[in-house]
């Protein structure tokens, strides 16, 4: 099963495709279909390498997501430190399979019921964070948000210890950021982690676009943020090259510079004040909103939400939105920082109006129909995992064996300036073991 376009030119980040064939790549989960990249009836993804190396940025989209139909979930997830494309791989196929299996089992959803899958006998989490939205929404929508909010911080948690286990990836001073969404019919969750960003396009009454923020950069500097790292001890300040890029450092040593406040990964800096619990919102979905751009801050350094929600609408056909967008961000790169390496660009364009329906071709009848495509599915599927678990396309995984350094000189384009001394890696190995002992149940006496 699958298809694949016919290929025209090579470059880094994907293909030049013909325009009336739908790319699929990807595999069937838990009776849904997942891509990670290409395009399909209702969305559009696009990658590109930057030129700092091994393009660190992943993303996926699930169809039919937990196996309900009219659910969707997408993720695009942005990798940092010598590690992280690897680690971006990693979150990316394991978190949605984590959150799919938490739905199922969830004791806070009746799967099923056709009215917004909830079960009105959802007791309320604790809702005091400011990250929870629940401002002018139904008591319906509050049980929503609030029930995929627990599942998520838990996904997110268990994927984040994991990380901390997993020998074959040395995720000390390497991390990934993650924005992601579900959409379940009217109810649109959005969970971020990091610096990615999500922003909804939706019509105001004179039916001209409005860019609408979904998400907050979760950078050091956020208020809330930076009281957090002060309390564990850890330090925010921005160098004096990059007076606009606050970063979290070491209580004692001036790295890693990591220029987000949460993230998978970077254990070096878990100790002081960097976590990976998501922020998590609620948005109901009305005719208007039309639909949703998911994009790393490669995008969003250059472009503004207006530029980005224009670009979109404006693309001329809506599988090639996403990488029209990404064009103009690297162009903008070019433009507003000539010394700078372009940074990795991901986008997902979700268009709301377009998902499947119950009036539209069922997606069993879709599905059949790509049998007929060149490709089959196996075929598809070892393309698109060609570049080991971080399922780079061959051309951009071209440069992942060369060694990873931060940039020549200071630039917003570092996420990681710097990686901490062999010291403080191993305080922190030293404190890791210490805890997984203190955990361990007491040995019987024999």
């Amino acid at each position: 099963m699958g298809g694949c376009c016919s290929k025209e030119e090579v470059r880094p980040g994907g293909l030049q495709c013909k325009a009336e064939e739908e790319i699929f790549d990807g595999k069937e989960e838990d009776g849904g279909c997942v891509r990670l990249k290409g395009w399909c009836t209702f969305a559009s993804m696009y990658t590109q390498q930057g030129w700092k190396g091994v393009n660190q940025d992943a993303m996926t989209i699930w169809e039919d997501f937990a196996g309900e139909k009219d659910t969707i979930f997408c993720g695009v997830f942005d990798g940092h430190g010598p590690f992280g494309h690897k680690i971006a791989g990693c979150v990316r196929d394991a978190l949605p399979t984590k959150l799919s299996s938490d739905f199922m089992s969830s004791q806070f959803f009746d799967h099923g019921n056709n009215d917004g899958n909830l079960n009105k006998n959802n007791v309320h989490g604790d809702d005091s964070d400011d990250s929870d939205r629940f401002h002018n929404v139904s008591d319906d929508s509050q049980q929503c948000l609030s029930s995929w909010k627990t599942i998520f911080v838990k996904a997110f948690e268990e994927m984040d210890r994991e990380l901390s286990q997993q020998a074959s990836i040395d995720c000390i001073c390497s991390g990934t950021t993650a924005v992601s969404i579900v959409k379940q019919r009217e109810h649109l969750i959005i969970a971020n982690l990091g610096d990615s960003r999500a922003v909804l396009c939706t019509r105001d009454d004179g039916n001209r676009p409005v860019a609408v923020q979904l998400t907050v950069d979760l950078k050091p500097n956020v208020p809330s943020e930076a009281e957090r790292i002060k309390n564990c001890k850890g330090r925010v300040f921005a160098l004096e090259e990059e007076p606009d890029v606050h970063r979290l450092w070491l209580p004692n040593e001036d790295t890693p510079g990591l220029a987000m406040a949460r993230a998978f990964g970077d254990f070096c800096l878990k100790d002081y004040g960097l976590i990976s619990t998501p922020q998590v919102s609620y948005r109901k979905l009305s005719e208007k909103d039309e639909f949703v751009v998911l994009a790393t801050d490669g995008v969003w350094d250059v472009l503004s939400n207006e530029e980005v929600v224009k670009i979109v609408s404006s693309a001329s056909k809506r599988h090639a939105a996403a990488k029209q967008l990404v064009d103009r961000a690297v162009r903008a790169w070019r433009r507003k920082h000539p010394t700078s390496k372009v940074d990795d660009c991901a986008v997902i364009c979700l268009f709301l109006n377009l998902l499947p329906t119950s009036t539209m071709p069922t997606i069993d009848a879709h599905r059949s129909s790509r049998k007929s495509r060149e490709l089959s599915f196996s075929e598809s599927f070892k393309t698109a995992r060609s570049g080991e678990v971080s399922g780079l396309d061959d051309e951009s995984t071209a440069g992942s064996k060369e060694e990873w350094t931060a940039l020549e000189g200071v630039s917003r384009v570092n996420s990681l300036l710097k990686l901490p001394r062999f010291a403080s890696v191993l305080s922190w190995r030293k404190r890791s073991v210490k805890l997984e002992e203190q955990d361990m149940p007491p040995s019987p006496k024999i």
